[in-house]
């Protein structure tokens, strides 16, 4: 289940390398986004960043302590998938039809393409530190994308002035 989940993860990597040429360019290949950035988030997106904040913490309670990381190659292999995804998905958010033609809009995915990148070297390093502090860059990312363009995403107690 895994190996198969892992595999539809990358195949759409694989298959949009297979169109590119050598320098990274689509020309003359169409692409028809099918979701829109509503949808990517929700289904996307929102997902993998859920699966990578909740693959490392500690959860300290009157029980004791509790450290959260993964325990097996297989584990950290999807939570390094994960931030593939992350990183993937700032490039799919720069799809035209998507999101806001602008400046702002293509500076938030492009960052969310790097922090992805940083999410995924700290996976690759199984260094739960790492993924830690990836976590937070991403979550950094999402806020300020959201502020601009979510509003309604963010919870009251974390809009300015609360």
């Amino acid at each position: 289940m895994k190996t198969t989940r892992s595999i539809l993860l990358v195949l759409p990597l694989v298959l949009g390398a297979c169109v590119a040429d050598d320098a990274g360019s689509a020309e003359g290949v169409s692409f028809e986004p099918v979701a829109d950035v509503g949808q990517l988030m929700v289904t996307i997106l929102e997902p993998a960043a859920d699966f990578y904040w909740d693959a490392v913490g500690t959860i300290i309670d009157f029980s004791g302590t509790l450290e959260i990381a993964p325990s097996s190659d297989e584990e950290w292999e999807l939570v390094r998938n994960a931030a593939y995804v992350m990183a993937e998905s700032g490039n799919l958010l720069m799809m035209e039809g998507r999101g806001a033609n602008d400046e702002a809009w293509r500076a938030m995915s492009l960052a969310m393409v790097q922090v992805g990148r940083l999410a995924i070297e700290a996976a690759e390093a199984k260094n739960t530190d790492a993924v830690f502090d990836a976590g937070a860059e991403v979550y950094a990312v999402c806020s300020a994308c959201h502020a601009t363009y979510a509003l309604e995403t963010i919870p009251p107690s974390e809009l300015p002035g609360n």
